[in-house]
């Protein structure tokens, strides 16, 4: 009878890196795989810990605090138009965020924005 398939190896321990060659083969793949993928050392960006966002230095606090107003001024606008459009307790949650985001709108802005008081 013809056997279809080799016996195992006898010792099942047997690691594929434990000859000399295919450890060179290993290290050769992974300077390819560096070597394609890999960003160029001069991109690859520092990372700084404790930091989730990072403003860029350039950028005058007017500017972020114009951003801010412009965003929360959306974000309330977002929840009112849902207010309208729901009742019972979801209207009081929308409308509460509208709220709240007028609130910090009125905040970025250092209480100057028009119909604050």
């Amino acid at each position: 009878m013809i056997k279809p398939t080799p016996n195992p190896p006898e010792h099942e321990d047997t690691s594929p890196y434990e000859s000399f060659d295919s450890k060179k083969l290993h290290e050769a793949a992974e300077r390819a795989l560096d070597h394609h993928f890999a960003p160029p050392p001069d991109e690859k960006q520092k990372r700084r810990k404790g930091y989730l966002f990072i403003v860029a230095p350039d950028l005058h606090t007017e500017t972020l605090l114009a951003n801010a107003s412009e965003d929360l001024l959306s974000i309330s606008a977002i929840a009112a138009d849902l207010a309208d459009g729901v009742e019972g307790s979801r209207r009081s949650v929308a409308l509460a965020l509208s709220r709240m985001a007028d609130g910090g709108r009125r905040t970025s802005d250092g209480g100057t924005s028009a119909g604050s008081h």
